[in-house]
């Protein structure tokens, strides 16, 4: 038992508690014991963006940080996106744009599109391209991904201004 911890964290809205060993990755967490199963291991090595998850806002690679590093903090994964079966307006302006074809690496560029818009919620081109420079993809092209962000931005400016 020593080599467990005491891991909480609020995950997608909601507080949870697991004993984690104290070596297990973030990614194999959520994956193996929270069953999160959207966040993708590719690379391994902090390279292709898969798995990129947001930590307190901010993306992070869930394939080299240690659980016990995002202990007491507040983390969101793809799962947190959509609310039932209604998409979150990435997803869409994702699918709408064409972005999307064997979908994954999807989930971390979503997610990294995520933090990009709440932090700067109307990104140029510049900007789109040094936010998604962490995440590779080898199908969709990047053209398409760069179109889905500005969409989304789009979508999600108009949602505010409605409010």
């Amino acid at each position: 038992m020593d080599n467990l911890f005491d891991f909480s964290a609020t995950i997608n809205g909601r507080t949870c508690r697991d004993l984690v060993p104290t070596d297990m990755l973030l990614i194999d967490y959520l994956r193996s014991i929270r069953q999160m199963t959207g966040t993708k291991k590719g690379c391994g090595s902090a390279e292709c963006g898969a798995c990129t998850v947001l930590l307190d806002g901010r993306p992070v690679y869930s394939c080299v940080m240690l659980a016990m590093q995002a202990n007491g903090r507040n983390i969101e994964t793809i799962e947190g996106l959509s609310d039932g079966d209604t998409l979150h307006p990435i997803q869409e302006a994702f699918l709408d744009a064409g972005a999307v074809q064997c979908g994954f690496c999807t989930p971390g560029f979503v997610m990294t599109t995520k933090a990009l818009l709440e932090s700067e919620p109307h990104p140029d081109s510049r900007c789109i391209r040094e936010a998604i420079a962490g995440n590779l993809c080898r199908c969709t092209g990047y053209a398409q991904i760069e179109d889905a962000v500005r969409l989304a931005a789009e979508r999600m400016g108009k949602e505010e201004a409605e409010k």
